[in-house]
């Protein structure tokens, strides 16, 4: 049985350790180099696009020869306004890649030494930055698998027997219970969308996989417009998770580390937010063959790529 790749040498190429050994000019210019590739790390003018700046090194800024505009190599990125240092920043980052199967923010606040909310906001901006790989606006094309999976609005029941509802009823529900449904290419990109219920994946099959495709899914009656429109294996999970190559596991596999990121590290999950922890885990699994130092550098890379956040830009002042 050949090894796991999370278990071999090849997944680790980058440490906790080495980063802050390196120091805060290190990651600092690591942080240049992935804003400016195409001038190894010198600065480019986001407003006029020249080439040559002053460096006030003072304070880490530019100042362009051409426009005089004065800038930073966060300015204008998911990261502007920042106030952790590079090398936090950077550490934040790997240690957010390196944890397959998510990290809650009450441990990342305590590694980072920061307050919690910093590391709320901090992590979901860069979900933020990796959905921007996941959410690409092309489709999918292949043999692609689709399936739902619900998550959240659990309700405790009552301690004595005598004062427990059905559950399952409506009236009794919080109106939390989300579904995820995701769209997995075999050996190839993972795509989830949250909806309110697992029928409404017919419409997004429609919009986001090719018609030359083929296509798997479960045994549930709403998958069966799906024959109207590709050709579709099917598969009765009560009887049978793969049949001579017809199965799911691949979305499936998708929804586990979907789950144990919920229900493991985050415990509880707002729906407003849902759709960030799907395109995190859909992220992981579609680069869990991929090391860590080669993870760490694609996240900076989409963050000093992705705008400014303006659903996390002063988020707590917001809910003040």
């Amino acid at each position: 049985m050949s090894q796991h790749f999370l278990l071999s040498a090849a997944s680790r190429t980058l440490s906790l350790r080495s980063i802050y050994k390196a120091g805060e000019d290190a990651a600092y210019q690591t942080f240049c180099e992935m804003r400016w590739p195409e001038t190894d790390g010198e600065p480019v003018c986001p407003v006029c696009s020249h080439e040559e700046a002053y460096k006030i090194n003072t304070r880490r800024k530019f100042k362009c020869k051409n426009c005089l505009h004065q800038f930073s190599v966060t300015s204008g990125t998911i990261f502007a306004s920042r106030k952790m240092d590079f090398v936090d920043l950077l550490a934040a980052i790997f240690l957010i890649v390196n944890a397959s199967k998510g990290m809650s923010m009450v441990q990342l606040s305590r590694d980072l030494d920061c307050q919690y909310k910093t590391a709320f906001v901090l992590a979901h901006k860069l979900r933020e930055a990796i959905a921007r790989e996941v959410h690409t606006g092309e489709v999918l094309d292949g043999h692609v698998e689709i399936d739902g999976a619900y998550f959240g609005g659990h309700i405790r029941p009552a301690n004595a027997k005598v004062d427990r509802v059905d559950r399952r009823k409506k009236e009794h529900q919080t109106g939390k219970r989300r579904v995820v449904i995701a769209m997995r290419e075999r050996e190839g990109r993972t795509l989830p969308f949250i909806g309110m219920s697992e029928g409404e994946g017919i419409a997004l099959a429609n919009e986001n996989v090719s018609s030359l495709s083929t296509m798997s899914a479960d045994e549930a009656s709403h998958w069966d417009e799906l024959h109207n429109g590709w050709n579709v294996d099917r598969v009765n999970h009560s009887e049978i998770y793969s049949d001579h190559g017809k199965h799911t596991n691949m979305v499936e596999s998708f929804f586990s580390r979907l789950r144990n990121m919920i229900q493991g590290q985050h415990h509880g999950v707002s729906p407003h937010y849902l759709h960030q922890y799907a395109n995190h885990a859909a992220w992981l699994e579609d680069n869990r063959r991929t090391d860590n130092g080669t993870l760490t550098q694609i996240v900076v890379s989409n963050t000093m790529d992705a705008p400014v956040s303006r659903n996390w830009k002063g988020y707590w002042q917001r809910a003040a």
